[in-house]
């Protein structure tokens, strides 16, 4: 898994982006090695790029979102998934992707600037 984790520091807050040129999850076993990767480096706040994720990630009926997210709540890490959604016209991970941003726990935003927001409160 080639990537970089890239530390922010806001409002006292260290929080992970992690960063790549590759898709970084493409299935549950990725995405709970990065949960492990990032839960031993002390990080509770953690940045991921849409770009970087495997496209089956938001077909929810290949179950790999539910099984990675619940993966991030297990270990309480809060997670913000950076991209643009509205490519998305699948009324459930629409639906998904709203109920999520409704916690505090998972958010999917547009930008970087949101994503350290979000996390930073």
């Amino acid at each position: 898994m080639e990537m970089e984790i890239k530390t922010h520091l806001v409002n006292d807050k260290k929080i992970a982006e992690i960063t790549s040129d590759k898709i970084i999850i493409q299935s549950i076993e990725d995405g709970t090695d990065l949960v492990g990767n990032v839960y031993y480096q002390d990080f509770g706040l953690v940045i991921i790029h849409e770009k970087n994720i495997s496209p089956a990630f938001f077909d929810l009926k290949t179950g790999i979102a539910g099984e990675i997210l619940q993966k991030f709540s297990n270990y309480r890490i809060r997670l913000a998934v950076v991209g643009d959604f509205s490519k998305f016209d699948s009324k459930s991970i629409r639906d998904f992707i709203f109920e999520s941003n409704t916690s505090k726990h998972i958010n999917f935003v547009e930008n970087l600037a949101k994503a350290l927001e979000k996390l930073s409160h």
